[in-house]
């Protein structure tokens, strides 16, 4: 008797670790980002030489899409035709660590970029209650683009 119930609980221990494997392998996971553009040019340059993306290949080749890898299997995806430049709330932002701001700010002033901290002050860098520094400032389609140097 005492083999069967223990026969019977390694049994329940396989199908739960089985289950719980079927739903890690189901489990979603960031795959890309795009982003709708108004010239592939300009933005490809903003991602890759101030952001520092770097460029993977895209199966298209058809001059309208750049794609950038942004972590392990995961990528963003630039595709041209937005009619025009919009306004995008600062809430609906892409962000990127970096290991220092403040050398990023150095960066940004290359390029002439503005920036400000959460609040809208220009210039000046947001220290979140753990310790996390963050900016912000917009991408060539007005779509806003966080920095912060979060170690995970």
């Amino acid at each position: 008797m005492k083999k069967i119930l223990l026969f019977g609980f390694f049994v329940s221990i396989l199908s739960q670790q089985h289950l719980r494997a079927q739903s890690a392998a189901n489990k979603p996971v960031l795959n890309h980002i795009a982003i709708y553009v108004v010239d592939l040019k300009k933005s490809t340059f903003f991602y890759q030489q101030v952001i520092g993306l770097d460029t993977i290949p895209e199966p298209f080749h058809d001059g309208k899409h750049t794609w950038f890898s942004i972590g392990i299997k995961s990528h963003l995806h630039l595709i041209q035709g937005a009619a025009a430049f919009t306004e995008h709330p600062k809430n609906s932002h892409l962000c990127f660590s970096v290991g220092s701001v403040d050398l990023f700010i150095a960066t940004l002033k290359k390029n002439n970029i503005e920036y400000e901290n959460w609040v809208g002050e220009k210039n000046a860098v947001t220290t979140r209650v753990d310790g996390v520094k963050q900016l912000y400032f917009k991408d060539p389609d007005g779509y806003w683009v966080e920095i912060n140097d979060a170690k995970e």
